[in-house]
């Protein structure tokens, strides 16, 4: 039996979860039959095992990925040195043996002297199961004194993150230990002292400016380029894009590199690049996801900012959560069901910690749903963190605002009233009060032309999420527990509260950006809309002024056909193509473009506003 970690304690806002006498963490209900037992995950892949420093002799490297029962194969291939913009690996037709977790790279007679300085060798590797499965992109940069040696490398990075006009903050991790500087328009920023992960502040830059700057740590010096943000409502206009939900395809290769379909997110940052996108949001299901074991959830996390390196290192990508980045507690029992809830401790293991960690969102959202009327505690941290997932930023006469539905999300729907959690969709108090206020900040703001606010689950489900999301196929008795006690607004009373908000509190609100549902719909939301399951009794509300939902679940993950809803008349567009939305900004007006990142399709162009 799995035992309970004598640090750990059960949160309040769970119910019926105990520690026995032996140590072991239990659920047990009264109504229910059987005792659940909480069961310690066991680490499949992980990425401080892949992420590893090779040692070399005469001939070549020698990896040590610390997973004894690890077979398959390696490649490896060149990156363009200084010799493009946006430099990936050209993969060379070797194949090395990885046995035992071990493999050895022959670099002696895989590369020519002609092919690369063997002073600045830097290579890609690829890691491939036995099964041909497709696991983690690293790289490492090569030097060669009598022996070949991994020197000092970026293994992650670098990211143009929190941009503004006048600066942005550039982050990387380097796979050891180092002060590292940036170099832009003639300035230093540096690290105040050696780290792993690095987050460099730059400021002092003028509006709207293209900037070369270099990342310098050891001997070398990687070149990228950054344009900051306009001057808010200078007029000037620009061009965002959005998608979401890239998590494993069907198809094999790189549809599914250990939890993420890189193929076709690396089509979306090309693509997004070349049609001069100022910066993408990209809202929830990165990665497959659903792990037990914080460390699987880094490496999927990892392996999609894999798959947008190096284009985010010129343009930012701000990301938000959605139901597949969570983690599990998983209790079982005898028979082999199962109940689960985000991972605890909060602080460390849960889902939004591991979300907060890694990336760098701004963070001026609410702090938790703490303080709120269903806190069972008021002079402790009860709940998860809402730092990074949760948040607004701006961009020139634009506002976007950056909500977290599935915030302490319980994939256990069915037993949330047993044991705890949030629905999948559900907005609570702490986090609705912060949108209420942080919309009205946006109305006083005159500056301010354009507010989207982005969210995971749709508030109108068009294709392959009827039974959730913020409908529940129309019953509003779905809502969170909260220390065995229910909330008091239903899903669709929630939801209510949300287009109120957005709809008739609001003058400025273009569009709902929405994902989880894995197409393309545009629908427009206004009085004549039905939003209400037949016999409703429950109190209505009325569109005021119209605004767009758009949905855009489309990069990557398998695709769900379009259902028949009480509002399908208004749905204007709906395609299963992949999809990457581009908002055309241009003083007060703002135009729709979408295309298939795979064929280039357009698949259409609309004025919204």
């Amino acid at each position: 039996m799995a035992k309970a970690q004598k640090e750990t304690k059960i949160p309040k806002i769970y119910s019926n979860i105990y520690s026995d006498k032996t140590g072991n963490l239990l659920f047990k209900d009264g109504k229910l039959p059987e005792v659940y037992i909480y069961q310690q995950p066991q680490l499949e892949h992980g990425t401080k095992n892949f992420r590893t420093i090779p040692t070399g002799n005469t001939d070549g490297l020698f990896f040590n990925f610390n997973e004894p029962n690890l077979g398959g194969y390696l490649y490896v291939g060149l990156f363009p040195y200084g010799k493009a913009k946006f430099p990936l690996p050209v993969y060379k037709s070797n194949v090395f043996k990885i046995e035992k977790g071990k493999a050895f790279v022959d670099l002696k007679h895989t590369f020519d002297r002609q092919e690369s300085d063997s002073s600045q060798l830097r290579i890609g590797y690829r890691i491939i199961s036995q099964n041909g499965d497709m696991l983690y992109d690293g790289k490492a940069n090569i030097g060669f004194n009598n022996k070949y040696f991994s020197d000092i490398c970026l293994s992650e990075g670098p990211f143009v993150t929190n941009l503004t006009s006048t600066g942005a903050t550039i982050c990387f991790r380097s796979d050891r230990m180092a002060f590292t500087k940036i170099v832009i328009d003639g300035k230093d920023f540096n690290d105040r002292r050696a780290v792993w992960l690095h987050k460099i502040e730059i400021s002092g830059l003028k509006p709207d400016t293209k900037y070369k700057y270099s990342v310098e740590y050891g001997k070398y010096k990687d070149e990228y380029e950054l344009q900051t943000a306009p001057e808010p409502k200078s007029g000037k206009s620009f061009v965002f894009a959005y998608t979401s939900d890239s998590r494993s395809g069907p198809g094999g290769g790189e549809r599914n590199i250990y939890g993420v379909n890189a193929y076709v997110m690396k089509k979306i940052a090309a693509l997004s690049q070349f049609k001069n996108a100022r910066f993408i949001q990209f809202t929830g299901d990165l990665i497959s996801g659903y792990t037990n074991k914080r460390e699987e959830s880094e490496l999927e996390l990892l392996n999609w900012k894999s798959s947008i390196s190096p284009f985010a290192a010129c343009i930012p990508f701000y990301v938000g959560m959605g139901n597949h980045e969570i983690i599990q507690s998983t209790f079982s029992s005898k028979s082999g069901k199962q109940i689960s809830v985000d991972c605890f401790p909060f602080a460390t293991h849960s889902a939004e910690a591991c979300f907060a960690d890694a990336f760098n969102n701004p963070s001026n959202g609410p702090k938790s749903e703490d303080g709120s009327v269903y806190d069972p505690d008021s002079s402790a941290v009860d709940f998860p963190t809402y730092n990074q997932s949760v948040y607004y930023y701006t961009y020139s006469n634009l506002g976007m605002i950056v909500l977290n539905s599935d915030y302490w999300y319980n994939p256990s729907e069915e037993n949330i009233p047993k044991i705890g959690g949030n629905l999948h969709g559900y907005i609570m108090d702490n986090q609705l009060a912060w949108l209420k206020k942080t919309i009205e900040m946006f109305e006083k703001d005159s500056t301010i032309n354009h507010v989207f606010v982005t969210l995971h689950t749709p508030a109108f489900p068009n294709g392959g999420h009827s039974d959730n999301d913020m409908w529940y196929n129309g019953n509003n008795n779905f809502r969170p527990y909260v220390s065995g006690k229910p909330v008091k607004k239903g899903i669709i009373e929630r939801r209510d509260e949300i287009l109120d908000i957005l709809s008739n509190k609001s003058s400025k609100v273009v569009a709902i950006l929405c994902g989880d549902e894995h197409n393309y719909s545009r629908m427009k939301l206004t009085s004549a809309t039905p939003i209400y399951p037949e016999n409703y009794k429950g109190e209505k509300i009325s569109i005021l002024r119209p605004i767009w939902q758009i949905t855009n679940g489309s990069a990557g993950a398998p695709n769900y056909e379009q259902e028949k809803m009480p509002w399908s008349r208004f749905v204007e567009k709906f395609t299963t193509q992949f999809a990457l939305a581009f908002f055309h900004i241009d003083g007060e007006k703002v135009t729709l473009e979408v295309i298939n990142p795979d064929t280039l399709e357009t698949i259409e162009e609309v004025e919204l506003k």
